[in-house]
């Protein structure tokens, strides 16, 4: 809570230092090395026909709501920094703890090499980096299947480095690379219990993550392929019920020293092929994936070692028919484990469509509607704990957003 308080107080004096700039810069020539702020407000509406998703959503709940301001400031030609102090509440996720969401510092050599440090946004699929701007797409909810935003916080950004390019191929088009390794550090106060869970989640540690993205921007104007790697490593720390492994400490399964702590390895490969064209108001886009863990532990009675595949797909259409109106649909699919298609509680299809109207350059509002086949994106502790097998497979979901921003 301190550092969440020094944070607030880091953004509120950066506000107040920088209320005079633009009295100051309007007597002058434009400045391309002047502090850039921009900001927004978002607050959201949903409801759902059956089952409670992302929050006590059956009964409507306006726990949709982020809020967020940062600053970029130009040092040189070639060295820039940035800052993004971010806040959000989405069930039982955020309740309004304003964070550091990213920082960095960026040195631009060349064209085709730079370099930025601090915690940088992760580059992975065509659009993780713009999970946190509303004002950068037509939708609400990006594609679950590979955007879940219930995950955002693990994997929105990354504290390390990291080595990015631009390459140009002229005849060929274009190469835009990154590269960067790091870590991902969890607060501890969201490790909370889950009710529904034999165990608490005592420590989840990131030793390390690297990943690597590669879009080619090909000769035919518009469209641009590419694919993206991460290898994530999780260390967990769980402590589990007394009456659960009792039983098996007495019968001699477990050792007859243990305390209910084991202690889990996961480290996690996820990849995904891209491809997107976006030309004058067209704009279509689609995306394949694959996350693949292991998962190792000191008792393995509890926590079996096991490997599991997911896979993770969407296709995107939208199109600007006025400066004001932007309609957009996606279908998106995803299979908790590969080998086992069949059960709705490991599959989850989601058709949505949407509708953006902007208002004015500051202002903007999404109606958008879901039909969700399957149970696998749904928590059981949001559903008084009834096993996903057991919750009704086909549900709809309405959600409604307005976002101001400057």
């Amino acid at each position: 809570m301190r550092l969440r308080r020094e944070v607030v107080s880091l953004g509120l004096a950066l506000t107040a230092l920088t209320a005079l700039a633009p009295a100051v810069r309007a007597q002058q020539e434009p400045d391309p090395l002047a502090l850039q702020i921009h900001g927004f407000v978002s607050q959201g509406f949903l409801i759902t026909t059956e089952n409670n998703y992302l929050a006590r959503s059956k009964h409507g709940s306006f726990e949709l709501t982020e809020v967020g301001i940062n600053f970029t400031k130009p040092l040189t030609e070639d060295l820039q920094v940035g800052i993004q102090l971010f806040a959000r509440d989405l069930g039982r996720i955020g309740n309004y703890d304003a964070q550091l969401d990213w920082f960095y510092l960026d040195y631009r050599w060349k064209n085709w090499l730079g370099f930025r440090a601090g915690r940088v946004k992760v580059p992975f699929g065509l659009y993780n980096e713009i999970n946190d701007i509303d004002a950068a797409r037509p939708f609400v909810l990006l594609p679950q299947s590979i955007y879940p935003t219930r995950q955002r916080d693990y994997l929105l950004a990354q504290t390390g480095a990291e080595l990015y390019g631009y390459v140009d191929l002229r005849g060929a088009g274009a190469i835009d690379y990154r590269v960067y390794a790091g870590t991902i550090f969890l607060d501890k106060d969201d490790l909370e219990k889950e009710p529904a869970a034999p165990y608490e989640a005592l420590d989840v540690r990131i030793p390390y993550v690297v990943g690597a993205r590669v879009l080619w921007e090909t000769p035919l104007p518009g469209l641009r392929v590419g694919g993206s790697a991460q290898l994530v490593h999780f260390e967990l720390d769980l402590m589990f019920e007394q009456e659960l492994w009792t039983p098996l400490q007495m019968m001699g399964a477990l050792p007859a020293d243990f305390t209910g702590l084991v202690e889990a390895d996961l480290p996690v490969f996820l990849w995904v092929g891209s491809v997107e064209y976006a030309v004058r108001d067209l704009w279509l886009a689609a995306e394949y994936s694959r996350w693949h863990g292991d998962v190792e532990s000191t008792a393995p009675l509890l926590v079996p070692s096991d490997d599991i595949t997911n896979e993770r797909m969407y296709a995107m259409a939208s199109y600007r028919f006025l400066p004001w109106l932007q309609p957009g649909i996606y279908y998106a699919l995803y299979f908790e484990d590969i080998d086992d298609r069949d059960r709705r509680s490991l599959r989850q299809h989601d058709t949505a469509v949407t509708v953006r109207f902007d208002v004015n350059e500051h202002w903007l509002i999404k109606l958008e509607a879901h039909y969700m086949h399957g149970t696998a994106s749904l928590e059981s502790s949001l559903n008084d704990n009834v096993p996903q097998s057991e919750l009704e497979p086909s549900w709809f979901l309405f959600l409604t957003k307005t976002t101001a921003y400057f």
